[in-house]
């Protein structure tokens, strides 16, 4: 009996979890879907801006090839939205059709049953039945009998009304399920309708490129040119940050030393591109880290137009560029915030714009292509706090670069930012 009531618990068990677990991919599916949708208008809107202004038909094609990624997520997001709804109603439906056939059974059970009460339905033929025994006990016994057939009769009709109800409430469910799947098939049609429209945008830009290669080359190699220029500059300024930061920690110390009465002890000389760590950097350094793949965006809006690290062109695939952080294409004058609290470390001209560099214990995210800055050197900030405006590149673009670097090695942008 125990062995019986252990498997049926562990049935239950798996076939609650199993519901759970699919509750939550359809919840994690239409969050997905609802940020996709949001990027994708985001996209757009940046799009249909920057058309307002001088043409700019690289910018138009990166922004292009990114929206086309995007709607391709899109319509891997509904596929599978489709199969698990696709799932839900085969196992619905098969659990329909077997409550059908338990309540034909119960049914033509119940009737039959129905039938011998209405054959004896006499109070006077129940009394006549219990007082022909032939002793006391079978008189009893005969009692007995007729308590536990109205009982049978009760729980049988209880059980036909519950599994009429179960069945209803399956059939309403999927008709419901049949009803959600309708509306994503024909949204996943009309995606890839959009997707189509799109990839004719594209190869529309890819032509006109195309028809003056040279004019666009050109513009593509000063591009080149000028992110591996930043990306100097970039390096620079966090190794001259480190070095500003190391030099403060010491004359800080050397400070409250003399205040207190104290020869400080000699310095050891600093790791060349390695910041001097206090316990309470070294805290905020943890804290940091633990974040990582969870740091807010430094801009509201926007989209990732050229990554991290060696990757083809986005424009000319067979062109290999580098970038040492993520170019974020966002709105223009739009407000730039920090990822994280921290110490603003410097404030520096890079080009025509400004770059800010602000310390989480061993990490330093830089902003660069500043139009104009709201921090000093040395103020600490908070988590999304605002910290300037974003500028235009020398393209005419508002485009903010962001790095994030432990000490000096720089690190990849996108893995430490949440996934939008």
């Amino acid at each position: 009996m125990r062995s019986i009531i252990y498997i049926f618990l562990l049935l239950f068990s798996i076939s609650l979890t199993a519901q759970q677990d699919y509750e939550a991919e359809q919840r994690k599916l239409e969050q997905k879907k609802a940020t996709l949708l949001k990027e994708i208008k985001d996209v757009q809107s940046l799009l249909n801006i920057n058309k307002k202004k001088e043409r700019d038909v690289l910018g138009e094609l990166s922004a292009q090839n990114r929206k086309i990624k995007l709607q391709q997520d899109l319509i891997a997001n509904s596929r599978r939205q489709e199969r698990n709804l696709a799932n839900d109603i085969y196992v619905n439906t098969l659990a329909s059709n077997k409550l059908k056939r338990e309540l034909k059974v119960l049914q033509a059970d119940y009737a039959k049953t129905v039938r011998m009460s209405y054959k004896s339905r006499s109070d006077q033929s129940k009394i006549l039945f219990i007082l022909s025994s032939n002793s006391f006990l079978q008189a009893y016994k005969r009692v007995q009998y007729l308590k536990q057939y109205a009982n049978y009769r009760k729980s049988q009709g209880d059980e036909l009304n519950k599994k009429t109800q179960e069945l209803a409430k399956i059939n309403a469910d999927l008709e419901i399920q049949k009803q959600k799947q309708q509306r994503v098939i024909e949204e996943h049609e009309k995606q890839k309708k959009v997707l189509e429209e799109d990839r004719k945008k594209q190869n529309e830009l890819m032509s006109l490129i195309k028809k003056d290669s040279r004019l666009y080359n050109a513009q593509i190699k000063k591009k080149q040119q000028e992110t591996q220029k930043i990306d100097r500059e970039i390096k620079r300024l966090i190794q001259k940050s480190i070095e500003e930061a190391n030099r403060r920690a010491r004359e800080k110390a050397e400070r409250e030393a003399k205040a207190k009465g104290k020869t400080l002890e000699p310095a050891k000389k600093s790791s060349p591109g390695k910041l001097d760590m206090t316990p309470e950097d070294t805290a905020l350094a943890n804290s940091f880290k633990a974040n990582r793949g969870k740091l807010p965006w430094p801009v509201e809006k926007g989209y990732i137009s050229l990554k991290y690290g060696d990757q083809p062109h986005p424009e000319h695939p067979n062109l290999t560029i580098h970038n040492s952080g993520i170019e974020i294409t966002t709105e223009s004058g739009a407000n730039v915030r920090s990822v994280f609290e921290g110490e603003v470390l410097n404030i520096q001209v890079i080009g025509n714009t400004r770059a800010v560099t602000i310390r989480h214990g061993e990490y330093i995210t830089v902003y660069q292509n500043l139009a104009s800055v709201t921090v000093t050197t040395g103020q600490k900030v908070s988590t999304k706090q605002k910290i300037g405006t974003v500028g235009v590149n020398y393209e005419g673009k508002p485009i903010l670069k962001f790095v994030i670097s432990q000490n000096s090695s720089i690190n990849n942008p996108q893995s430490w930012l949440m996934r939008k």
